[in-house]
């Protein structure tokens, strides 16, 4: 009995912090609660599943239980964070969030779902579901709408102003398949107040040999690889290991591995400018600007980090080990 009160105790504190300074009531973060144990479930199940079928099931459930989840009013103050399975991005300015996560086929190809949720004045939903279309989009550089989306995980947002418009650069990371994975990025704006994914944003003219506008950037690389593809708030630009294969296959991106070396976005009127080498001097060994690579059983594939998160996270871990107990 006493448990039984500790726990019930424990989420009326939760309850309590979550209504503390917004909108949503505490009768509706209480049922956002039932609802988020629910999910939490189903999600975990889509990751873990022993078959398809049941990962497929699962998801098939998941789906409509988090759009009735959304439904309640002022949801988007409600975080459900112990749902670990599936990413929740925010940008700086709060206007949106991006759920996303993936399902893992028999033959080991991920298949992406996820929606975008606005934030509204009244506390009504506003809902864009995206369609992973990736598999049919043959050409990978162009624009698309939430109805023909380059399914992926998102693992970060980046805002920026010019003209009076908001740009929101995002991070995207895909299992993809049993020989490759990808890291992306793109652009999502607004038009009309529907989403809109890539745009001509990548420029490459102050390359040795120019070359024209990309609507998205994409790595591919080894499945075993570590490749990092992250915003160094220090040099305020993107950075991203450069890439070659490990096979002299150019044309395989499956042996594709970073050398060390490092390439980079610099955001300069309106567009994020391509740096060829971001680091001119050679480097120490055992020395790395955007975090050490890193063993890929250690990455959480359900929550994709940055490297140097990872490093950052590692590092905690081994100092506390030092401290005496």
């Amino acid at each position: 009995m006493k448990k039984v009160r500790i726990i019930g105790f424990t989420c009326l504190l939760f309850v309590a912090a979550v209504v503390k300074g917004q909108k949503i009531t505490a009768t509706d973060a209480a049922t956002l609660i039932a609802q988020q144990d629910s999910l939490k479930y189903l999600s975990d199940l889509i990751l873990h599943g022993r078959s398809e079928d049941a990962r497929q099931n699962a998801n098939d459930r998941f789906i409509p239980k988090l759009v009735q989840a959304l439904k309640t009013p002022n949801s988007f103050y409600f975080p459900f964070d112990s749902i670990s399975t599936v990413s929740i991005q925010y940008p700086q300015d709060s206007t949106f969030r991006i759920f996303t996560w993936g399902l893992e086929s028999e033959n080991t190809f991920f298949h992406h779902y996820g929606a975008i949720q606005m934030r509204t004045e009244d506390g009504k939903l506003k809902l864009f579901p995206l369609f992973d279309a990736s598999d049919y989009i043959l050409n990978t550089d162009t624009i698309t709408d939430n109805k023909n989306w380059f399914g992926c995980m998102y693992y970060k947002i980046l805002q920026r102003r010019f003209f009076n418009t908001n740009y929101y650069t995002l991070f995207g990371w895909d299992a993809n398949n049993m020989r490759s994975q990808k890291k992306l990025i793109e652009m999502l704006t607004f038009k009309d107040g529907k989403p809109v994914f890539g745009g001509p944003f990548f420029s490459y003219a102050e390359d040795t040999i120019p070359k024209p506008l990309k609507n998205r950037f994409i790595m591919e690389y080894k499945k075993d690889g570590t490749v990092s593809l992250s915003y160094n708030q220090e040099m305020d630009m993107i950075v991203y290991d450069h890439l070659i294969s490990e096979t002299n296959q150019p044309g395989k991106p499956s042996t594709f591995v970073s050398d060390l070396d490092y390439e980079g976005f610099k955001w300069k009127g309106g567009k994020w400018v391509h740096i060829e080498k971001v680091f001119h001097d050679a480097l120490q060994l055992g020395k790395y600007p955007v975090g050490q690579p890193l063993d890929y059983k250690k990455k959480d594939l359900t929550k994709p980090k940055t490297a140097e998160e990872i490093n950052e996270e590692t590092l905690q871990k081994q100092q506390s080990k030092k401290k005496p107990k």
